[in-house]
């Protein structure tokens, strides 16, 4: 019986969606990803981040991260993540994701996005932040 139940444990989280990510500003959620890629700023949906790194507003394609984490805006290289969850945009470090999904911007911690461990999750993030909010990279 405990090998039956591990079992099926284990095909469940196998099979489990990928689970919504959330960004916390001042301790409210500004933004939320779900698991299809919706995103939704203030509760309203605004747009989708696609597995493949395309994004869209209102409908329209707006850019891309791509996996290497080139960040594309109207056909025209604009910055890059780096692995390490650094954020680069024409050149110059405007923040960077941690692991744990503190959000820094110029030195100093912006807020905070849930399940945000692997580098696509942080691609997913840093789009949110890039197309769906001027004011971070400001």
């Amino acid at each position: 019986m405990k090998l039956f139940l591990f079992t099926a444990i284990l095909i469940f989280f196998q099979f489990a969606p990928p689970a919504d990510s959330s960004i916390f500003r001042s301790g409210s959620r500004w933004a939320e990803i779900s698991s299809g890629g919706a995103v939704y700023v203030g509760g309203s949906r605004m747009g989708e981040v696609e597995d493949d790194g395309d994004v869209f507003v209102g409908g329209s394609r707006v850019g891309e991260i791509e996996a290497d984490g080139d960040i594309y805006k109207a056909g025209s290289r604009v910055g890059e993540i780096e692995n390490d969850g650094d954020i680069y945009i024409n050149g110059s470090k405007v923040g960077e994701i941690k692991d744990q999904g503190d959000i820094f911007k110029g030195g100093s911690r912006w807020g905070e996005a849930t399940n945000c461990s692997t580098f696509n999750d942080k691609r997913r993030v840093v789009a949110v932040l890039y197309f769906f909010n001027s004011g971070y990279f400001d």
